[in-house]
């Protein structure tokens, strides 16, 4: 709708007019097919009240499926989505903490998984917001899943593709109004696993902000022989001694399970700066996923020994 608006602002007359409307009133991306998972995982669907994280950072996500949506005076940004269907909850979400779902401005996601980034297509859509992506997980995104580094021949569409505005790299910043966030490459769930640092605002402090995506291991994946991804326990040992230098004030992750949303959190619990704050466990929570790898790693070479 903005790309039709925009065309025509340089013409004059009835037949710019005439012909604006046209193609205002057509789809403004044509929707390509795909295969439709069955989602058995119920976390993934079940409702959870939206809340104020840290600042001007909050959760519209469902009870497992984490979303984050960041404000700023010129619009938002939305980290991940959930599985299909899923925008019609994060828009309840977002208005429901009292701001439009439609100055949404910025897409991201912290890995090209279904669970994350089914309605990436119709949020774009309905918002006109652009989606950010690092380089490595921007086939994926376009695809709708077929070039997954699970299925080197190919698995067909599982999620309707979508266009990636802007290809991103390791310490790339997005920025919008008086937000900029710094983009890490943490590889090994998904060739282009991204996490993010920025920083917010409140009460008069800066906070330090860390949305990281674990770096667990999916089932199915093999850590010696996978010919989609032959550098990914590589990948993975990087991405955890990385990830271990970090900090943040606050940090969150890709699942309400992965930062323990449960117990920091219960609806009804008034806001509160410091309920993420949780710097030991953050470094446990990567030790955990790390000692889970070395583990799968160490059964596979001994396997790969006999």
């Amino acid at each position: 709708m903005r790309g039709a608006i925009e065309l025509f602002t340089g013409r004059s007359g009835r037949a710019a007019v005439a012909l604006a409307t046209v193609l205002l009133a057509l789809p403004a991306v044509s929707q390509v097919s795909f295969e439709r998972r069955p989602v058995t995982n119920e976390a993934w669907l079940e409702p959870f009240p939206a809340h104020r994280v840290v600042g001007d950072v909050y959760y519209v996500g469902t009870y497992d499926l984490a979303a984050f949506l960041i404000t700023t005076p010129a619009g938002h940004i939305l980290i991940n989505t959930g599985v299909y269907d899923s925008a019609d909850m994060i828009r309840t979400s977002v208005e429901s903490l009292g701001f439009e779902f439609d100055d949404i401005e910025i897409l991201l996601t912290t890995q090209a998984h279904w669970d994350h980034v089914a309605d990436l297509a119709e949020i774009k859509r309905r918002t006109g917001a652009r989606l950010f992506a690092h380089e490595d997980d921007v086939p994926v995104l376009e695809d709708g899943g077929n070039s997954d580094f699970r299925f080197p021949e190919g698995r067909g569409a599982i999620f309707e593709p979508v266009s990636v505005d802007r290809a991103l790299q390791h310490g790339d910043t997005i920025e919008l109004g008086d937000t900029v966030l710094t983009l890490h490459h943490h590889p090994g769930h998904t060739k282009g696993a991204s996490s993010f640092t920025f920083d917010t605002e409140d009460g008069g402090r800066t906070y330090s902000v860390l949305v990281v995506n674990m770096g667990s291991v999916n089932n199915g994946v093999e850590l010696l022989n996978m010919p989609g991804y032959p550098e990914i326990a590589e990948d993975y040992a990087a991405t955890f001694a990385a990830q271990k230098d970090l900090s943040a004030d606050v940090w969150v992750s890709s699942h309400g399970r992965h930062y323990d949303l449960y117990d920091k959190f219960m609806p009804g619990d008034s806001y509160d700066p410091q309920r993420f704050a949780d710097p030991e466990g953050y470094i446990a929570k990567i030790e955990e996923y790390e000692q889970l790898y070395l583990r799968q790693l160490a059964t596979e070479r001994a396997q790969q020994a006999r």
